[in-house]
């Protein structure tokens, strides 16, 4: 039977079991549009369980090292990362099986995001779709190809590749290649050839932002996630739809493994999920929706990874491909790349 909860019920029942006004839950999260979640998540949150939330932000590479640093005694009670990172972590016994009957709206969510790394230790919250973001009056894209193409050649930027986005343009570079995503050894190189033409390896899409902003860059991959900063700057920026398609991933929530906060992270983590909140989130443009039930309207929608057919159309690197992969790109990376 599909499990629903309006929203009334559901803060009357965190209201109920709150413990005290000094319940407090650690979370950790990416550092992107922390003003819109204070409004939209944070504060309507706390006021319904009398909880305060301690909030942590940092790239994903800081965030996991804070995490397995912490491993005995935990400081971070959950954590919302990219579904790769999270199966690091899973596989080094850091984190906590969900119970899934805890969260209200679980058959509500989109199949792939019910249990994205097996063994129920993570559930996905939102969807995301990684293309290019482009200059219109300056430049067309056609093709992920393009960013190591002369037109671009000193005026374009690449994720690093320890980034979210560093191995979804490996991969879409490969394919561009005509690859199969098999072996990236030869697009590493590819990069390698052509350092000296890009302007940056950036780590944050903030960063990236300031960048195109200031007009030093005029192309590079983005998540969707981040496209409302560019899509709000008075500068002329498009985001393409490549001949390859629009790489994806989906970003999930985990609980740290023995961290006695486990009743407070299970409430934040059914108030996310729920129609209304995942619709409240969606129409503020901060994050795409997970759960199905979410209806928004199509100028909402087309700044969104929204919808079950745009959602299937995506280039997915499998989590489990990226981690056995991913020493092996680094160690490139770094004598081919960052020299």
């Amino acid at each position: 039977m599909t499990k629903t909860l309006t929203l009334a019920a559901l803060t009357a029942a965190l209201a109920a079991s709150s413990a005290s006004a000094q319940d407090t839950l650690t979370i950790s999260v990416y550092s992107f549009a922390q003003d819109a979640y204070k409004e939209a998540l944070y504060d309507p949150f706390e006021e319904i369980c009398g909880c305060e939330l301690v909030i942590e932000t940092g790239n994903s590479v800081e965030r996991m090292a804070k995490i397995e640093a912490n491993a005995a005694d935990p400081v971070i009670d959950m954590a919302v990362i990219s579904s790769h990172d999270a199966l690091s972590l899973a596989r080094k016994g850091l984190l906590a099986p969900l119970d899934t009957t805890r969260i209200s709206s679980f058959d509500r969510l989109y199949p792939a995001a019910q249990d994205p790394i097996g063994d129920n230790m993570a559930v996905g919250y939102t969807f995301y779709a990684s293309s290019i973001v482009y200059r219109s009056d300056l430049v067309e894209i056609n093709s992920w190809g393009d960013l190591l193409g002369e037109e671009l050649a000193g005026n374009v930027s690449l994720p690093n590749i320890t980034g979210t986005q560093g191995p979804l343009t490996l991969m879409m570079l490969d394919k561009a290649a005509g690859g199969d995503a098999s072996d990236f050894t030869a697009t590493i190189s590819a990069i390698g050839e052509s350092a000296d033409d890009i302007v940056t390896f950036y780590s944050r899409s903030s960063e990236l932002a300031q960048l195109m902003n200031q007009e030093e860059v005029i192309a590079a991959p983005v998540g969707r996630f981040a496209w409302s900063r560019f899509k709000s700057s008075p500068l002329p920026f498009a985001w393409a739809e490549p001949a390859e398609g629009q790489a994806g991933g989906m970003n999930v929530m985990i609980m740290t493994k023995d961290n006695g906060n486990e009743e407070l992270a299970y409430k934040l983590m059914d108030y996310w999920l729920s129609a209304e909140v995942q619709t409240r989130i969606a129409e503020a443009l901060i994050d795409s929706p997970a759960n199905m039930d979410v209806t928004v309207s199509e100028e909402v929608a087309s700044n969104l990874t929204y919808g079950a057919d745009l959602i299937n159309s995506l280039n997915i690197l499998p989590p489990a491909e990226i981690i056995t992969n991913r020493d092996a790109w680094v160690d490139q990376w770094n004598s081919e790349v960052i020299r």
